[in-house]
């Protein structure tokens, strides 16, 4: 016979409570009922779990191994009934989300109509801000961070990433040349960011390493900007694939130096801080954004 789940929830309340009586109120069981499971499992394992005074109760060795297994094992049961709680109720209420203009435009508006459609009830407010936000402080329910995380009191789920590419417009090109080579671009109008410096080391390998340092010719906050600037064939720019993939895919931006371009991918991560009653909000909203940009 296989152990149940009401002889490990037996085992676990009478440990934790320090009596079978008071394992048996937590339970709603009786005092006889909660000692019967506790045999059983003792039976079924062919161990003893609990030695039994008439004061106390001591886990044997074997106990306090199965008793780490046991916990595991009511925890995972646990979030799996949750989970499906979530997918079954109707969640209701304000969600509101922050993330980068580029990201919001490009990434989350797109899937606003099919989350709606899917979750009526949930009354999304959505905010762009290029720079790191205060969660607290903005009343963020939720951020979409892009990069690598500093800040340790958020919980964080991965959504994806993102590749870097080297684009200009075949208008610049035609009318200022092909880079060929990576010091080639010393020729070039680079289009970069005016803060942080991190977001001009492009992927581009060159004699002094993988990532080149660029003085941008135009600088501006938001890689929406410069996505603008690069269609409107004033200067090459490096943007990630979320922004730029119809661009791409139409042709209106081409990707330079394939052969010089290093792999870099950036993190995208959801942030947030525990809040049970945003939980199943906040649950959904990530696994549908997750599920379309996988």
């Amino acid at each position: 016979m296989k152990t149940t789940l009401d002889e490990l929830q037996a085992f676990v309340h009478v440990v934790d409570s320090g009596s079978i009586s008071a394992a048996a109120e937590q339970l709603a069981q009786t005092a006889s009922g909660v000692s019967r499971a506790l045999s059983r499992l003792e039976d079924k394992l062919d161990v003893t779990l609990l030695r039994r005074t008439t004061r106390r109760l001591e886990l044997t060795e074997e106990g306090q191994a199965f008793l780490a297994q046991a916990r595991k094992i009511l925890a995972a049961v646990e979030d799996a009934e949750e989970q499906i709680k979530v997918r079954r109720q109707k969640p209701a209420g304000r969600l509101r989300v922050n993330a980068a203009a580029p990201f919001m435009l490009h990434a989350v508006v797109p899937l606003v109509a099919g989350f709606r459609a899917q979750y009526p009830d949930i009354q999304l407010e959505l905010h762009s801000s290029d720079q790191i936000i205060d969660l607290l402080e903005q009343r963020a329910d939720v951020a979409i961070r892009i990069g690598p995380l500093r800040d340790s009191t958020l919980h964080a789920r991965p959504l994806g990433s993102n590749r870097l590419r080297i684009l200009a417009s075949p208008a610049y090109l035609k009318a200022h040349g092909t880079p060929k080579t990576v010091a080639d671009l010393a020729q070039h109008s680079l289009l970069g960011f005016t803060q942080p410096d991190s977001l001009n080391q492009w992927p581009l390998r060159h004699p002094l390493g993988d990532a080149l340092s660029i003085s941008p010719s135009l600088c501006a906050s938001s890689g929406e900007t410069l996505r603008q600037l690069a269609l409107a064939d004033v200067g090459i720019v490096c943007l990630a694939d979320f922004m730029t993939q119809a661009d791409r895919a139409r042709g209106d931006l081409v990707q330079l130096l394939l052969r010089d371009t290093v792999e870099v991918r950036q993190p995208i991560h959801a942030v947030y801080y525990r809040n049970t009653a945003l939980a199943s909000r906040i649950t959904c909203f990530l696994d549908y954004l997750s599920a379309q940009l996988r």
